[in-house]
């Protein structure tokens, strides 16, 4: 309709195509108050509806026609858009919670309530798919905002509040496409074009219930002549609607059996009989025949009941399985006698709070219509114009990657939603991360997040957009998608625990030590790259023959820790104080000897402190003094030394011959005594008051010893002499 969109007091087309009938309304919204200025209704010829669908496109475009044209001549001007409402017994609704949270405290805008909303729509879109057991594609034709949450807390608008976390219930309603398609080119047969599209439920609480009445719990039932509309308000809000295929036609039926009449000879006993004692009719055979009310209310009475079953089941299952506190009722349908009565009745509520409403709800509607209609069968085609005001919806086509999308326009499309559409998938809009990295530390769960990916790139009519880009009718969509990052890589050295230092005094100097860390069991550098599964151990200690190595110093005689005799392989932990005479002959004949734990400890930390890149200078006194440098060690030697570097060796195995049978070790670039209990089966622990006797070559061995390849080793217990 030209000028439609022009603002308020331009006129507005409401077409409620009904099963029985198509009823047209043209008025505009002033004052709060809606002037209806024209109004024509007119039956289909044949039966084109069933159920609030088309079946006949042809015929019930022509009846469009008609209507459309009665209403320009009274108005004596052209129409060319129209206001509709979807109905039908395959509409499905879904109800849905979303949520969005934030890092900080964030002031919610208006698109970011959209966004909220978007993504509820998008939740419900694919509950609905995996619920729908048809062949039929549906698509979302509307959704209604129940209730919005600010941190957990109700509230009526979101916008300008400070939330760390916002949440929506809704409902997204479903219809196939094909019941769409059949309104849209019924209009379009009749020279009309779509302004909006609402369902018809919602359309009939908008003159029925007015927002004031909504807190209350509350049913509306349209009951037309297909379909039985259903609505529920509570706490202020639409809380849920749906449909029944079972309404006045389904009575009209059966006074087509009873009477044998065609079916607009029995709509009209059906209807005379609801104001008069008795109606006169023709049959098949062309008889003449008279038939009481009394009569036609039996035939019809079980019929009415079943109806009121269904009906009222509906409700209680829209309400939470509960019944409403009262039921106004819209439509020809229900103007049935005893349709009110017996719905009070079926919902257990008095019967007072069961009524038919009609003109008592046009308080608003200001007629300026020569004897105009105000009872119940007008609340829907008003409601349809009222949607407009509320809503501008209506189905607009855009082309999403070469492909024709017919999207739902709710005056806030954007080019998420048309990806949603046509099946894009989500993930491909948003920039993907690589793959994560987990691990262990010290026992405990560690994840590396991988590397962000690149956004999709978009565009609309060839111009840069983002998902939150608004799209028209007719616009042309292209989205590369996005990529996902690198997967997550880490060196040893970056986690936190080694970038700490083990603080020890020698000789009352502070010297800062490295932490080292053992992964899967063996020691490795700081470059070892992280793999996934792995477990890593952090030592934070040192034996005394590590520290005294790390500062390239002789390791002396009188070794205190803590002021306590101690020997080389002693551990030395944070804070403690280790002194030395560096002149003096290294003997350790009193103290204890060294246990296979310790031996094994010290050789790990021997291991770490060899692929350590980093020396400590040595001042004239024989005192380390360890200097950082990029957040490390400086890697210069003593200054008076003149030492090559050698490049590290890879491991290699070594073949020795212990207690008479060849022994191979592997997995080091050289290896001392001690390393062979590694690869032979040997007790340390079954003493039982026997000495060790360790033997390299004929004669005694030490731990540190080096080995190389053909050593003959011996190794056994010997009794002690008492």
């Amino acid at each position: 309709m030209a000028g439609v969109r022009e603002g308020q007091g331009q006129l507005v087309f409401g077409l409620d195509i009904g099963t029985r009938s198509i009823v047209g309304t043209v008025g505009y919204l002033s004052g709060g108050k809606f002037h209806v200025l024209a109004q024509r209704s007119r039956e289909h010829e044949t039966r084109s509806m069933l159920d609030g669908q088309i079946h006949d496109i042809g015929k019930v475009g022509q009846t469009i026609c008609q209507v459309k044209e009665q209403l320009e001549d009274d108005l004596n001007r052209k129409l060319t858009e129209v206001c509709i409402a979807a109905a039908g017994r395959v509409l499905r609704t879904v109800t849905t919670h979303a949520e969005q949270s934030f890092d900080e405290e964030h002031v919610v805008t208006e698109e970011d309530v959209y966004s909220l909303s978007t993504i509820g729509v998008e939740q419900a879109y694919e509950e609905f798919l995996k619920n729908n057991d048809t062949d039929m594609k549906f698509y979302c034709v509307g959704y209604t905002p129940m209730r919005y949450y600010m941190n957990g807390y109700q509230i009526g608008n979101l916008e300008e509040h400070k939330v760390r976390n916002m949440a929506v219930d809704l409902i997204a309603t479903f219809l196939p496409d094909d019941v769409v398609d059949g309104l849209y080119k019924a209009v379009e047969l009749a020279g009309l074009h779509v302004a909006n599209l609402t369902l018809e439920p919602i359309a009939a609480i908008q003159v029925a219930i007015p927002e004031k009445f909504r807190m209350l719990n509350m049913a509306l039932v349209d009951v037309g002549a297909g379909t039985s509309d259903i609505s529920i308000t509570k706490d202020g809000t639409i809380t849920a609607y749906g449909m029944i295929p079972v309404a006045g036609d389904s009575l009209t039926d059966i006074i087509v059996q009873h009477c044998l009449v065609d079916f607009d000879t029995a709509e009209r006993i059906k209807r005379q009989t609801g104001t008069q004692e008795s109606v006169e009719y023709q049959d098949i055979m062309g008889l003449t025949q008279v038939i009481n009310a009394s009569e036609v209310a039996e035939i019809l009475s079980g019929h009415v009941q079943e109806m009121v079953k269904q009906v009222a089941a509906c409700i209680r299952e829209l309400n939470g399985d509960k019944s409403v506190s009262a039921v106004f009722v819209v439509g020809g349908g229900g103007m049935i006698p005893g349709y009110t009565d017996a719905l009070a009745k079926e919902l257990d509520i008095v019967k007072e709070r069961v009524a038919i409403r009609g003109q008592e709800v046009m308080q608003s509607i200001v007629f300026e219509v020569e004897n105009p209609r105000r009872d119940s069968m007008m609340v829907t085609p008003i409601g349809i114009c009222l949607s407009y005001y509320e809503q501008s919806n209506n189905f607009i086509f855009v082309e999403f990657n070469g492909r024709r999308v017919k999207l739902y326009d709710n005056g806030k499309l954007s080019v998420a939603d048309a990806a949603v559409q046509s099946d894009f998938s989500n993930e491909e809009l948003f920039p993907r991360r690589g793959k994560a990295l987990t691990f262990t530390v010290n026992g405990k769960s560690r994840m590396v997040r991988g590397i962000q990916g690149e956004a999709a790139i978009i565009r609309v009519n060839g111009e840069p957009a983002d998902i939150y880009s608004q799209v028209h009718n007719g616009d042309h969509i292209d989205v590369v998608s996005s990529t996902a990052g690198d997967a997550a890589v880490l060196d040893l050295g970056r986690l936190p625990e080694l970038t700490e230092r083990l603080h020890v005094y020698v000789n009352g100097t502070r010297i800062d030590l490295p932490k080292t860390a053992a992964v899967n069991g063996r020691l490795e550098n700081e470059f070892y790259s992280v793999r996934e599964g792995d477990e890593i151990r952090i030592q934070n200690f040192y034996t005394v023959r590590e520290v005294a190595e790390f500062m390239d110093v002789p390791l002396g005689g009188k070794i205190l820790v803590n002021d306590t005799p101690a020997r080389p392989e002693t551990r030395v932990y944070e804070n403690f104080t280790l002194s030395w005479d560096v002149n003096a002959e290294v003997t350790f004949a009193d103290l204890e000897e060294e246990t296979e734990e310790e031996a094994a400890l010290r050789r790990a930390a021997k291991e770490a402190a060899a692929v350590q890149e980093a020396s400590v200078p040595v001042d004239a006194a024989g005192t380390a003094a360890p200097e950082r440098q990029n957040g490390g060690l400086k890697t210069d030697k003593r200054a008076d030394t003149a030492e090559e570097e050698v490049p590290e060796q890879g491991p290699v195995n070594m073949t020795v011959i212990v207690n008479r049978y060849p022994v191979i070790c592997s997995g080091k670039s050289s290896y001392v005594f001690v390393d062979v209990f590694s690869f032979i089966d040997f007790d340390l622990n079954a003493s039982a008051g026997r000495a060790i006797v360790t033997r390299l070559n004929g004669r005694n061995a030490e731990y540190m010893e080096p080995l190389k390849d053909g050593d003959v080793i011996e190794i056994y217990w010997e009794e002690l002499n008492s």
